[in-house]
């Protein structure tokens, strides 16, 4: 009996105290609202309706009866940028780094939107200035990646290298195909200005951090062509099928080029047959067929794209299939295959592109690093008619 009496009294008090808390918040919460300008209610009112810029000039009206609505200069400035206006989210937060009452992670979110900001205007150096600045901190990994981006934009592969380096430390990701590529790009400038031994460094640095990277046999073979080392040069493409036996398509045409300078020619086509015969494709198919061509004559060559074309259709394969008839026609035929010829030539040129795997970029010419979304061996090494 005692028990139930007690919470008869407790009960009410209760209750009481709960009523009391709940009118203290109403009231606070409407003193707040009532010492908020109408322009905040008004931007808030734009952006219901989807009216982004009467919002923006609502609260920028806002900003300036109440200077201290950091919050609202922080989204204003985010929302110029995206929109374009870096002029306007340069000034909006260099005005917040001015001032003495942000304290340190609210300074440290400035500048790294400010970084943004200059980044998008294109301002690498004083971007690269500011995400530098933020080494350590909570935006460490974003001003990595960032830092990243505008050494890539900039070409300074060196720096490349050590910032993907410590991404991989940040992240737990791997960043091997990126730095073997930077080390490439390094060996590809050497090559230009005829300094090979460098560039051979470079490309060793490349296979010693990704022992799959393609490209470094390929430039590693064009080193050594150029240099008239045709044997050393054959090796290095060789060894591109134990990396990624597609991309030999690549190199073949080259191939055929040393062992014909080297008085190998006939061993050197043997060879790519052999690779079309394992890894058929149609850029393989073509320069067969060139190939086949220029040392069997017309007839052998279109018998060996006509039983090709039986076991891997492509259009490719029956453009150089009427090529071929088109040489041995007579006259009174000519005319209706070269017709005939044009219409699937034009076709399958349109449909032959490269394709980015990453973003879909189509493009005529093999790319290492995709011109649209920036991505690293995004581009397969078959052309998209044969991928489809």
């Amino acid at each position: 009996m005692e028990i139930q009496s007690w919470w008869l009294l407790a009960l009410p008090f209760f209750f009481g105290l709960g009523w009391i808390a709940a009118r203290i918040d109403i009231k606070h919460l409407l003193s707040e609202s009532r010492a908020l300008p109408r322009s905040y209610f008004k931007g808030l009112n734009f952006l219901m309706n989807e009216q982004p810029d009467k919002a923006i000039e609502a609260f920028v009206d806002v900003i300036k009866v109440e200077p201290q609505t950091i919050e609202l200069h922080f989204a204003l400035g985010s929302l110029f940028r995206r929109r374009g206006e870096i002029t306007r989210a340069i000034r909006m937060h260099q005005s917040l780094l001015e001032r003495d009452d942000l304290d340190e992670s609210q300074k440290r979110y400035t500048l790294f939107e400010i970084a943004q900001d200059y980044l998008k205007a294109g301002l690498l150096d004083r971007a690269e200035e500011s995400f530098v600045k933020l080494e350590g901190t909570e935006y460490a990994e974003a001003s990595l990646r960032f830092l990243l981006e505008i050494y890539e934009q900039e070409k300074d592969w060196l720096k490349a290298v050590e910032t993907a380096r410590q991404l991989a430390k940040v992240t737990g990701q791997s960043y091997q195909k990126e730095i073997a590529h930077f080390y490439c790009e390094l060996a590809s400038h050497e090559m230009m200005n005829s300094k090979t031994s460098d560039a051979k460094v470079h490309l060793e640095d490349a296979l010693s951090v990704h022992r799959r990277c393609v490209r470094s046999n390929v430039l590693l073979g064009d080193l050594e062509a150029n240099l008239g080392n045709h044997d050393e040069a054959i090796a290095a493409w060789k060894r591109i099928e134990s990396q990624s036996p597609d991309h030999l398509s690549l190199v073949s045409s080259k191939m055929l080029d040393a062992y014909e300078k080297l008085g190998r020619f006939e061993e050197g086509l043997t060879l790519i047959k052999g690779y079309l015969s394992t890894y058929p494709s149609v850029e393989l198919l073509n320069v067969v067929f060139d190939a086949e061509l220029k040392a069997n004559g017309v007839e052998s060559a279109y018998h060996m794209v006509r039983d090709e074309l039986r076991k891997h259709p492509s259009l490719l394969g029956l453009d150089r299939l009427l090529e071929a008839q088109l040489m041995e026609a007579p006259l009174e035929r000519r005319k209706d295959l070269e017709l005939i010829k044009n219409l699937v030539h034009q076709h399958a040129q349109n449909l032959s592109q490269y394709r980015c795997e990453n973003c879909g970029f189509n493009a005529r010419q093999f790319y290492w690093h995709c011109p649209a979304c920036g991505g690293w061996e995004t581009f397969p090494p078959r052309q998209s008619e044969e991928r489809k």
